[in-house]
């Protein structure tokens, strides 16, 4: 495990985390700080209130999600592979310019 700081809404904190998962974390402490700022603007909630409005409100985006069956993985996969083959294209049409 290995410290890290974070930052949100201004404030230092030091979680630990393994370094395989530090992007991860990154990208949620990202979005969290996002959700906070967002909804300190909306309301006239700080602190404790509002870290607990703020969990509640990604909770109930996370129990939607969950509700609707979460992402279509099938066709996300499908979508990829199709972008990644309209970029083999263009890149193979790029080559011959190298």
């Amino acid at each position: 495990m290995e410290q890290l700081d974070i930052k949100l809404l201004g404030r230092e904190y030091r979680v630990a985390c393994k370094p395989e998962e530090k992007e991860g974390l990154l990208a949620a402490v990202a979005y969290l700080d996002g959700k906070m700022r967002d909804l300190a603007t909306k309301t006239s909630s700080a602190g404790e209130r509002l870290a607990v409005m703020t969990a509640l409100n990604i909770s109930h985006e996370f129990l939607q999600l969950q509700r609707v069956g979460g992402f279509d993985i099938p066709t996300l996969k499908r979508r990829i592979e199709n972008i990644n083959g309209r970029l083999d294209t263009a890149l193979a049409e790029q080559e011959s310019l190298f």
